[in-house]
């Protein structure tokens, strides 16, 4: 027996009419059905032609996974959820070191698959800015992902995974690609260093697959040598300012004060002070900006771009004169990384201590940091 789609309307609307739709002992009910079972074969991406056999039509209902009854379908739902679990709480790893967890999979019924795929991948994203496009085309060629490592491993075979919360166990050696070495995890604006897990389980025919990501974040090895901070006084009065055309139109001012050091320990403090000797206008407001500097191209030219990383207020009002205000700063985790540079970008990093006057007069004091982990 086989009915076309106009034919299954006519009986559905027939059914509808005479209120058998919803009794499944009807003997139009497996007919009526045929109209949701195309609408569910065209949702599950089955091209059907414009006459369909019902025995055909109800293997590949089943084959779907669709429970249809009357004009109502529903796509089974297994209920499956994949995390990946690191045994390191702050996710932190070195080189060398080796990466372990568990995949861990809940689902309410025996889940059939064909394998279980764990991939680890590190990237390095450049990005140019609107202001760089199609200066020099060599970009194009070197803002392509630069791959610091990539592996992946078979964690379980093809088989069914049964009913509950299953463990599976795995562990990878975090070595780099070839000759390449692993950059400390650092996310930009133009540039980006990433390393990911994948967990990929791949399902049967119709079925889609489940996939899960999980970031877990690289540092690099800890320099032997030691850093020993030496202070950094400045003064800054009108005539010390650079970029300034309008010299005579400046309030007379003098701020003075001390970084303690511009090579920094990245998991210490930036530290200091800060003094407003005199100033003919009053001060607004006295302001620390963290800058990112990343550079990115090639031996044809290089894009540079600073943008901002964070703001810290340390001073509001006009602040007592001759009073030591005191500068501290923590390096923001991710968004700062120890200074870096590589045949096609840079990462480095600046301080500027922002004073505003109450006349809306900027005044910027600028410092480059090199930032180091020991």
């Amino acid at each position: 027996m086989a009915l076309s789609l106009q034919q299954a309307t006519v009986e559905e609307q027939s059914c509808r009419s005479s209120g058998r739709l919803e009794d499944p002992s009807c003997s139009h009910w497996l007919c009526v059905s045929v109209v949701s079972v195309w609408q569910v074969m065209c949702f599950c991406g089955v091209r059907v032609a414009g006459c369909v056999s019902l025995v055909s039509v109800w293997q590949v209902v089943c084959l779907c996974g669709v429970r249809v009854a009357g004009d109502r379908w529903m796509v089974a739902n297994m209920s499956v959820s994949v995390d990946i679990r690191l045994k390191r709480a702050n996710k932190v790893y070195h080189e060398g070191e080796a990466l372990s967890g568990v995949i861990v999979l809940q689902c309410k019924e025996p889940l059939p698959h064909h394998g279980i795929l764990l991939t680890m991948e590190g990237l390095v994203n450049l990005q140019l800015s609107s202001k760089s496009v199609g200066v020099f085309e060599a970009f194009y060629n070197s803002v392509k992902p630069i791959p610091l490592l990539s592996s992946s491993i078979e964690v379980a075979r093809s088989g069914k995974i049964p009913a509950g919360k299953t463990d599976i166990p795995f562990e990878f050696p975090l070595q780099a690609k070839g000759n390449k070495m692993l950059y400390e995890t650092y996310h930009g604006v133009f540039v980006n260093i990433q390393y990911t897990l994948r967990c990929d389980v791949k399902r049967p025919l119709l079925s889609k697959d489940l996939s899960r990501t999980c970031e877990f974040i690289v540092h690099c090895q800890p320099q032997k040598a030691k850093v020993s901070p030496s202070p950094v006084s400045f003064s800054i009065t009108p005539d010390t300012l650079q970029n300034n055309r309008e010299r005579g139109a400046l309030p007379k001012f003098l701020v003075r004060g001390r970084l303690d050091a511009t090579s920094c320990v990245i998991n210490q403090p930036l530290s200091g002070e800060v003094v407003v000797e005199h100033s003919d206008i009053p001060v607004k407001s006295i302001e620390l900006q963290l800058v990112r500097v990343e550079t990115c191209g090639c031996a044809e030219g290089y894009a540079r771009d600073a943008t901002e990383i964070q703001n810290i207020q340390i001073a509001e009002g006009d602040v007592c004169h001759g009073l030591s205000i005191p500068i501290y700063m923590v390096f923001p985790r991710l968004f700062t990384c120890p200074t870096l540079e590589t045949t096609n970008f840079k990462v480095e990093f600046e301080v500027n201590i922002v004073i505003v006057l109450q006349d809306d007069h900027l005044i910027t004091e600028n410092f480059p940091l090199k930032l180091c982990r020991v």
